[in-house]
């Protein structure tokens, strides 16, 4: 895996593996906590990727001790009360970026993942953690509530009681309970998991990246809605791929025998 240095910046950076991105979090004396800066990173780096177009993205953290800790409390004790609604807007518009994203983003869990740092995680389509992680949203133990969709997206991973338990308690749970819950996918030794993070997002780079798009479109836009319109949404992003290249590329490539060459049109 090669670093690029024109996607280098002070607390993020980008590396490319084939088809695959890898976003990662280099603050680590911080806990990689979500300061402005972190978070202007974050943005760029994703700005960046969208035009770069991977097939995948992973996005991860330098060490095995946290993931991310949250919002960055020392600088946010000085904040007055427009500043704090100020990143707030700044933080919400880094996670909607994420989960907007057209291509998959895998969220690998190297470490503990709090309050804002889970919510970092919840935009990301696909969550791995290492056995050893434990994650949490202990906002009402400040007197505050999430604030970066954690009671809206954590809901709809796990459902409404798993999420008013970890919500309204502000308790925090181990990497076996996330398992259970659903809020992870995978949970692994720390030591493979950037290996298998890189697997699923191998398995998703061998997918058509015009279908994968489109199925991660019906997906989250239709999850929400009646059977009925969910249905209309699935329907309008199969004829995104039912009259394209690439949907002429994979039949020839069963028919033959061999892999796709995607062309992503």
């Amino acid at each position: 895996m090669s670093a690029d240095s024109g996607l280098q910046r002070e607390n993020v950076r980008i590396e490319r593996e084939g088809p695959v991105a890898r976003v990662v979090m280099t603050r680590a004396a911080a806990a990689h906590a979500l300061s402005r800066a972190m978070v202007a990173d974050l943005g760029a780096a994703f700005e960046r990727l969208a035009a770069s177009n991977p097939a995948a993205i992973i996005l991860t953290a330098e060490g095995d001790k946290a993931f991310c800790a949250g919002a960055d409390l020392k600088e946010r004790k000085g904040f007055t009360l427009g500043e704090t609604r100020g990143f707030l807007d700044q933080l919400a518009a880094l996670f909607d970026t994420i989960a907007a994203s057209p291509r998959p983003v895998i969220a690998a869990l190297n470490g503990v993942a709090f309050g804002g740092g889970l919510e970092l995680a919840l935009a990301c389509d696909l969550r791995l953690a290492a056995d050893h992680v434990q994650l949490g949203l202990p906002e009402v133990r400040l007197g505050i509530i999430p604030g970066g969709g954690g009671t809206q997206r954590l809901a709809r991973v796990v459902g409404l009681g798993a999420a008013k338990e970890l919500v309204l308690t502000g308790r925090r749970i181990d990497a076996r309970r996330a398992l259970a819950i659903g809020l992870v996918s995978s949970v692994v030794p720390a030591t493979d998991l950037p290996g298998a993070a890189m697997t699923m997002a191998l398995e998703v780079a061998e997918g058509g990246p015009l279908a994968v798009a489109q199925a991660k479109r019906a997906l989250d836009a239709g999850f929400d809605r009646p059977l009925a319109e969910g249905l209309e949404i699935e329907r309008a992003a199969y004829e995104v791929v039912l009259e394209s290249a690439d949907r002429n590329e994979g039949l020839a490539a069963f028919a033959e025998k061999r892999k796709p060459v995607w062309s992503g049109r």
